[in-house]
């Protein structure tokens, strides 16, 4: 029996799944880690708290675009049809997702500066 263009695949929501069990929770805690950052200048004054307000401003704001985008990923990946002809952007999207999550991580601590 052979599967024709456009007809239904069973059991290939196995990559979603994964995909979500793994971007949420991890979504969650960059977003908790993200939020508490502005703690570490607690004791900045002048000139180092402006210069980590200013940086700490644009890291945070690409971090929530970037976890906004994982979030649409994902959704994108369970949204499309489970059919054979969409199976690999099914698959790609879903790998895409919490790799999102990652760099957006690794974006954001490369912006804001450690405090002295």
């Amino acid at each position: 029996m052979s599967i024709t263009q456009g007809t239904s695949v069973r059991g290939t929501r196995v990559g979603q799944l994964i995909a979500t069990v793994v971007t949420l929770p991890a979504a969650l805690f960059v977003y908790i880690i993200g939020s508490l950052t502005p703690m570490a200048c607690d004791s900045c004054n002048g000139a180092e708290a402006k210069r980590f307000t200013r940086s700490f401003d644009t890291a945070f704001t690409l971090l929530q675009v970037g976890l906004l985008t994982s979030l649409a990923l994902l959704l994108a990946s369970w949204g499309l049809p489970q059919t054979e002809k969409t199976a690999a952007r099914r698959a790609v999207f879903a790998v895409l997702a919490p790799s999102t999550v990652m760099f957006s991580f690794l974006l954001f601590t490369g912006i804001v500066p450690t405090p002295n």
